[in-house]
Parts: structure tokens; sequence; C-alpha cells
């Protein structure tokens, strides 16, 4: 290795260890704007996973589901869940893949969304449109346990809570794959990249 290399690397290495000791730096100052969140307000932040990690406690029926539906949802999703200012709830099974052009797939909970978690995640962040994050635990339970049973995934009389509703099969659950990020790829070696030469020119 050259003198000239040797410098380059240790230049490098140099500004490497400067910029992590200002990145800590960065780190230790005080911005002098916002606050610390307290329990009581991280309380109100969920998000659970497929398997049913993160979800909070509470429970609630497909009948009270139907009441705070009716009171909070049917205005946007339509009294019988077929849309409206908002999205279709249910309905749509069998049309995400289809020969036919000219029907094109219906996207809703029960014929796209794969996770029964992710109903809960979405009403209890997002809805109801005027006042998002306004429901209580037990109310997001009941109107998922709603839709779940008028979508004929669920029976009517399910009583859902952080237990039972990861449990839920989704219809569409097994119609994604799994995302091969670039760290999952083989390496460089093993793939067909290892063939590809550049191109040499003879003098």
């Amino acid at each position: 290795m050259s003198t000239t290399i040797d410098r380059a690397v240790l230049a490098v290495g140099l500004a490497l260890v400067a910029g992590h000791g200002g990145a800590a730096d960065e780190k230790a100052r005080a911005f002098a704007f916002g606050t610390t969140p307290s329990p009581e307000e991280l309380s109100k932040f969920v998000s659970p996973l497929p398997d049913g990690r993160g979800l909070p406690a509470g429970s609630g029926s497909v009948a009270q589901g139907k009441e705070v539906y009716e009171q909070q949802c049917a205005a946007c999703h339509g009294q019988n869940l077929q849309g409206g200012l908002g999205d279709r709830l249910i309905g749509g099974r069998g049309t995400l893949v289809n020969g036919d052009p000219t029907k094109p797939p219906v996207k809703t909970v029960e014929s796209y969304w794969p996770y029964a978690t992710t109903l809960f995640d979405y009403i209890k962040r997002a809805m109801p449109l005027a006042a998002p994050g306004s429901l209580a635990n037990d109310q997001v339970y009941a109107v998922s346990a709603y839709i779940l049973s008028e979508a004929k995934i669920i029976p009517g009389d399910t009583v859902l809570d952080a237990k039972n509703l990861a449990n839920v099969t989704m219809p569409n659950r097994d119609g994604f794959i799994p995302d091969p990020r670039p760290e999952k790829f083989p390496p460089a070696a093993k793939t067909p990249h290892q063939e590809r030469r550049m191109a040499t020119t003879s003098k």
C-alpha cells in the first residue's frame, strides 16, 4: 500500500471518529422545545403486531360494536358497511385475482387485510374521522368484532380481546408474501453477478 493511500485511509478514519463524537454531542444537547411524554400519554399509544403483542387491555362484543358503529361509523362507511364517504368495509372476496379485466378488485377489510390486529390498530389511531383516537379500547374491540362478524369471519356472539384477536384468521392472510429485503439476499458470490466480468481490451 502506498504512502498516499495510507494517508487517505487515516484521514477517513479520523473523520469518522470526529463525526461520531459530534453526533454524541448533538444527542446530549437540549433543543429547548417539546416535553417528555408522561406515562399516561404513552398509555394511549398502541402499536399491535400481527401476533397480538402490543394490544391493550379491554374487550368488546359484536352487539356492543353495532351500537358504536351506528353512532360513530355509519355516517361515512354506510349503514350496512357498504361504503359511502368512507371505504367499503366488507365483501369483495375472490375479486383480488381474476381473469376478467372488466372486474376490478374490491379491496375491503374482508377481502384484503391479512391480520385482524391491523383493523384494531387502524380504528384506534385514525377513527372516527372527526375525532381520531377518541374511542376507548373497549369500543375499538367492539367495532372490530362487529365488522369481522358482518364479514362472516367470526361468529355473531364473539367477544374480542387482547388474547383472541390475533387468533382470528383473515380470508386473505395467505395472499401476501414476505418482502425479501437486501439483507436477506444471498451473498454476491452466490448470485449470477459473480460471472460478470469487466471486458478487457488487448493492446
